[in-house]
C-alpha cells in the first residue's frame, strides 16, 4: 500500500496562533516604551513654551522699559497681555501665566491638564537644569535654587 504525500497549502491553525501571540507581545512592549515617550514629549513641550514666555517677558521689557504688572493669563485678551502675546509665535493654550510677585517675575503653567504624573516625573527630572519651581517664584526662592518635585504647577524665573 502506498501512501500520497499531499503538499500543504497554507498555514495550520498553531502556526497562526504562535505569530498573533508574539505579534500581540511586541506590540503590548511598544505602547509602554511609547507612554514614557509621550511623557517626555510633554515636559520638554512645557519647559520650551515657558522659555519662549520668558523671551516674550524680555522682549517685552526691551521695548516697554517696564515688566509686566500683576497676573497675566495669557490665554485671556486683554491690553497688557495682547502686548506680551504679540512678542509670542502663537498664543499658549490654556494655563499659562506671567507672574510679578514683588519684583520677581515669572512664567508658569498652572492646574494643566497636560500634567500627568508620567509628565510630572519627567519635568521633575529636568527641574536643575531648566530652573523649575513648584509655585511663583519669590525673591528668597532665587537663592534656594529650583524645587519642582511634583505637582501640576510649574514655574519659571524670569528675573529675579
Amino acid at each position: 500500500m502506498m501512501k500520497k504525500l499531499r503538499k500543504s497549502k497554507g498555514f495550520t491553525l498553531v502556526e497562526l496562533l504562535i505569530v498573533i501571540i508574539i505579534i500581540g507581545i511586541l506590540a503590548g512592549m511598544m505602547m509602554l516604551s511609547s507612554g514614557a515617550a509621550t511623557d517626555k514629549a510633554e515636559a520638554t513641550k512645557i519647559v520650551a513654551d515657558l522659555r519662549n514666555i520668558k523671551a516674550a517677558a524680555i522682549m517685552y521689557y526691551a521695548d516697554n522699559n517696564s515688566w509686566p504688572s500683576g497676573d497675566l493669563v495669557l490665554s485671556t485678551p486683554g491690553a497688557e497681555v495682547d502686548k506680551v502675546n504679540k512678542y509670542l509665535d502663537t498664543i499658549p493654550t490654556v494655563g499659562y501665566k506671567l507672574t510679578n510677585t514683588s519684583g520677581t517675575i515669572g512664567a508658569g503653567y498652572v492646574a494643566g491638564p497636560k500634567i500627568t504624573a508620567g509628565v510630572q516625573s519627567k519635568l521633575a527630572a529636568m527641574a536643575s537644569t531648566a530652573g523649575l519651581y513648584q509655585a511663583a517664584p519669590t525673591s528668597g526662592d532665587v537663592s534656594t535654587g529650583p524645587n519642582y518635585t511634583t505637582g501640576t504647577t510649574v514655574y519659571m524665573i524670569v528675573k529675579k
